[in-house]
């Protein structure tokens, strides 16, 4: 088994459909309403299009494409990436339906991934009565 040791920290919380996920705040650069996208002519099924923050260009990711998410949301957020994640693409965003909360983790907390066949999932984090999913960006952009 991996050692769990970089499965502490602040996530942030977001939704994509039903489920609620989240991925490591170091991430995470800002978060933005969806705003005008330009589609991009024979871009990967998942990157929805691109659109200008603060001069640079982000390209637009739907998760739910990613992780084969079949229901339908809002979508009404982006969460913005750390260029440095997604060296090869430049700057990338996820278009996420709703954005929660920063919330702490503490190891007690997550149990690993059942499924983590592609290694995009950190791990699974106890809540009450409800899961929520730890996604690891850097991963999933490394495959693009």
């Amino acid at each position: 088994m991996a050692a769990q040791s970089a499965t502490t920290g602040q996530v942030l919380e977001f939704q994509l459909g039903s489920e609620t996920y989240c991925v490591s705040i170091d991430y995470v650069t800002e978060i933005v309403d969806i705003g005008e996208l330009t589609s991009v002519p024979n871009a990967p099924p998942h990157v929805r299009g691109v659109m200008d923050l603060r001069g640079r260009t982000t390209s637009i990711v739907d998760p739910k494409v990613v992780f084969g998410i079949d229901e339908e949301g809002t979508e009404k957020r982006i969460i913005v990436f750390d260029p440095e994640i997604v060296e090869e693409q430049g700057a990338a965003g996820w278009l996420v339906d709703e954005v929660y909360q920063v919330v702490q983790v503490t190891p007690e907390q997550v149990d690993q991934s059942p499924a983590n066949d592609a290694g995009s999932i950190r791990g699974v984090i106890k809540r009450d009565d409800s899961f929520v999913i730890w996604v690891d960006p850097a991963v999933v952009h490394a495959g693009d």
